[in-house]
C-alpha cells in the first residue's frame, strides 16, 4: 500500500457520484482515528496537513505518523481496499507547496484566493508546473470563505464566479477548484439564529461549465450540537458555534463536488471527550487512559462523515 493522489481519489469518487472526505490531522490519536475507520468502512480518505499542523508536529513527525498509519492498517485490515492521499491544505505560497511535494505530499493546495485574480492565476499556474512534474496533483482555489482555520481568516465571503471558475481551471491546469457557495471555516460559521444558505445554484454552474473538474468544498463541517452540549456540560463555554448539517452538504455532491473537508468537527470530538473524561476520572492520570477515549470520540465523527459523504 502507498499514497495516492487526490486526483485518482476524486476520479474514483465521480464514478461512484460520491465525495472523498479529507480530514485535517495534527497528531498520532486523529490520525489513528481516521485511518482504522476508512479500513473498517473500507473507504478512501484524503489526510490533510495545514502549516499550522506542520509547525505543531514538525514534519518529519507528519510523514512518519502517515506512513505508520499504512503500516498498521496493512497490518490490521488486510482486506482495506481504499487508498490515501496526503494532501497540503491552504498552501501560502509556492515555497510551502514546494516544500510539500519534496516532503512525499501527493497534492498540494495553494490558496491565491486572496489575491486579484490574475496574482491568484500566475501563482497557481507555477505551481501546477512544478507539483505536476513530480506527478502530484493541484487544488485551487477561487472564491473567498469566510471564518478562521489556522493562518487562513477572512471576516467576508466571496461567492465564486462560475465564468471565472472556468478560466481560472483553463489557463492554470489545476486538478481541482475549491470554491465558495456559502460554507465557512471554523466552529463559528454563522450568527446565532440565522439559517446556512449554501448556493447550490453556483455549484451546479460551475460543475456545468467545468464537468471534468472535481469540485472542492472548504468549511464543512458541521459543528455537531451534541459534542458542543457534552464540551459544556463538562466545564467548557464554547458558545453561539454553528455549521451545516450532513445532509445539507451532502447535496453538494450532485453538482461536482468531490472533496469535502473536514477540520473543526474532530477537534470538537476530541475536546468533548477530554472534557468528558477527565469529568468522569478525576483520579486518572495516564494519557493512554483520556487520549485512547477521545480518539474514539473522533473515530465516531469520522465514520458518520464516511457514510454520509463516500460510503
Amino acid at each position: 500500500m502507498k499514497l495516492v493522489t487526490t486526483k485518482i481519489l476524486q476520479e474514483r469518487a465521480t464514478k461512484r457520484n460520491r465525495a472523498v472526505v479529507a480530514f485535517n490531522v495534527n497528531n498520532m490519536e486523529l490520525i489513528q482515528a481516521i485511518t482504522r475507520t476508512a479500513a473498517q468502512l473500507n473507504c478512501d480518505i484524503i489526510l490533510q496537513v495545514t502549516s499550522g499542523a506542520v509547525k505543531y508536529a514538525g514534519m518529519a513527525y507528519i510523514r512518519k505518523l502517515v506512513d505508520a498509519a499504512i503500516v498498521d492498517i496493512e497490518a490490521t485490515y488486510p482486506a482495506y481496499k481504499g487508498d490515501i492521499a496526503l494532501h497540503l491544505d491552504h498552501g501560502a505560497d509556492f515555497a510551502t507547496c514546494k516544500d510539500a511535494v519534496d516532503s512525499g505530499f501527493t497534492s498540494v493546495m495553494i490558496d491565491g484566493s486572496h489575491f486579484p485574480f490574475e496574482e491568484n492565476i500566475a501563482l497557481t499556474k507555477k505551481v501546477v508546473e512544478y507539483a505536476h512534474a513530480k506527478g502530484v496533483a493541484v487544488e485551487g482555489e477561487l472564491g473567498k470563505i469566510s471564518g478562521i482555520e489556522d493562518h487562513v481568516q477572512s471576516a467576508t465571503s466571496a461567492y465564486t464566479d462560475p465564468d471565472q471558475a472556468r478560466e481560472f481551471v483553463e489557463r492554470t491546469g489545476v486538478d481541482a477548484l475549491a470554491i465558495s457557495i456559502g460554507t465557512a471555516h471554523g466552529a463559528f460559521k454563522y450568527k446565532p439564529g440565522s439559517v446556512p444558505d449554501l448556493r447550490f445554484d453556483i455549484c451546479s454552474a460551475i460543475h456545468k461549465l467545468l464537468p471534468h473538474t472535481p469540485l472542492v468544498l472548504h468549511g464543512a463541517s458541521s459543528v455537531t450540537p451534541a459534542d458542543l452540549a457534552t464540551i459544556n456540560k463538562f466545564g467548557g463555554k464554547i458558545e453561539n458555534a454553528m455549521g451545516v448539517a450532513e445532509a445539507t452538504l451532502a447535496k453538494s455532491i450532485a453538482c461536482g463536488v468531490r472533496k469535502i473537508n473536514v477540520d473543526s468537527d474532530l477537534r470538537l470530538a476530541f475536546t468533548a471527550g477530554l472534557r468528558e473524561y477527565f469529568t468522569l476520572h478525576p483520579d486518572h492520570f495516564d494519557p493512554r487512559q483520556y487520549l485512547s477515549y477521545a480518539r474514539d470520540q473522533v473515530a465516531r465523527v469520522v465514520k458518520t462523515k464516511l457514510e454520509t459523504f463516500s460510503v
